[in-house]
């Protein structure tokens, strides 16, 4: 049909037409529908988006291309969750890195030493980490013996001169009863008292303060730090 303008041409888009059934055998009408060609239109964009948005969320939200021939090889899934292994490898031992380094410089600290820091290599996170020895330079142990020390700098302020008075004077309880078995030996590696007690006995701490520090090893069992008053581990 042709329109002499377009306006009657617009007029002719919104204008319903009658689509009608009927019946081969008596030419009888069985169904019928009022459209305009707008409607279709519109009805038609409408069923385009709805598959669009369904297609797309089945390809972004389900396995379904897995399924596809050709879309990926056993060799590309292989290779995916070996690169995903490797991730999670490369984060347990960084995590394993700093636990080790934590209580090593814990033992550091506690012979009066200087902690040391491990260090991944850049080139390859699987070996075995390096150790570096962190080395003071003169101003920082000018700057440490100034604060650990009586002057103006102390970090125990007017206390510091009678902190060793305190400290020998100080109360400590018996952790628990028994035999002692292997004694403190720095040289040996041995920073505390190992004692041999009865089955089932309490172990109680010498005086009140903070856990810093619980953890279990298969070489030493559990082990527990507290940090009690006048800086006594």
């Amino acid at each position: 049909m042709k329109f002499p303008n377009l306006k009657a041409w617009w007029r002719g888009l919104f204008r319903k037409r009658r689509f009608n059934m009927l019946n081969a055998t008596d030419n009888s009408e069985e169904w019928h529908i009022h459209l305009s060609p707008a409607s279709i239109f519109a009805g038609a964009v409408a069923v385009v988006l709805t598959l669009f948005i369904l297609i797309l969320s089945l390809v972004a939200y389900s396995p379904i291309l897995e399924f596809l021939p050709g879309y990926r090889t056993e060799a590309d899934r292989s290779r995916e969750n070996l690169i995903q292994n490797i991730i999670r490898l490369d984060s347990m031992e960084r995590m394993m890195n700093d636990m080790l380094t934590y209580n090593e410089n814990i033992g550091l600290i506690m012979e009066g030493k200087t902690p040391v820091a491990r260090t991944l290599p850049a080139s390859d996170s699987l070996r075995t980490s390096n150790k570096v020895l962190v080395m003071p330079s003169p101003e920082d142990s000018i700057l440490r013996a100034q604060m650990e020390g009586d002057g103006p700098y102390s970090l125990a302020g007017d206390e510091g001169s009678s902190r060793r008075k305190v400290r020998e004077s100080i109360q400590l309880m018996t952790p628990i009863e028994g035999i002692i078995t292997e004694g403190f030996d720095i040289a040996a590696g041995r920073f505390g008292v190992k004692i041999a007690a009865a089955a089932g006995d309490r172990v109680a701490a010498v005086d009140g303060g903070t856990v810093v520090q619980s953890l279990w090893t298969p070489e030493n069992g559990y082990t527990v730090i507290l940090q009690h008053a006048q800086n006594l581990l």
